[in-house]
């Protein structure tokens, strides 16, 4: 984290003629090649940073906590990290949609449980269903379904229309 009082230490040097060294502590890059060339834009720069070095150390901060937070959502996004939890995949959410529900599922269930678009939740019961896990069977309501028998329940098989 950065510190006002070593901020004011960089800056002081700029009293021997090294202006400058305090934007490159709060990491302003830019200004500080631009006062190590112009002395400090001629020492008004510099006189600019002796009043106003407090706020540029809770800008660069803030900066510094944004960065961290983003980082760190970064991580748990992807999968990694100690503090992650583990995402679930597709496949999982599926399977306890389908559980829950008694063996069915539907890609509207999936959605809405998983937090995805009902194209995608689609597309993961049609792979389900190539690798011989899930069957599509009709309601009699008409509605087409996503059946995984491992997890149908046996007072439901009168809910689906014999073909």
């Amino acid at each position: 984290m950065k510190s006002l009082g070593m901020a004011y230490l960089f800056w002081f040097a700029s009293w021997f003629g090294i202006a400058g060294l305090q934007r490159f502590y709060l990491g302003k890059v830019g200004s500080g090649v631009l006062y190590l060339l112009t002395w400090g834009l001629f020492g008004l720069g510099t006189l600019y940073d002796l009043f106003t070095l407090p706020a540029q150390v809770r800008e660069a901060r803030l900066y510094d906590k944004l960065n961290a937070a983003l980082e760190y959502e970064a991580v748990k996004r992807v999968g990694g990290g100690q503090d992650a939890e583990p995402r679930e995949t597709v496949e999982h959410l599926i399977l306890r949609v389908a559980k829950k529900n008694g063996g069915v599922a539907t890609p509207a269930q999936v959605a809405l449980e998983g937090n995805i678009d009902t194209d995608q939740a689609k597309e993961y019961l049609e792979k389900l269903l190539s690798k011989g896990i899930a069957e599509i069977r009709v309601k009699k309501s008409g509605q087409l379904v996503y059946v995984l028998p491992d997890f149908l329940d046996e007072n439901q098989n009168s809910e689906f229309e014999d073909l």
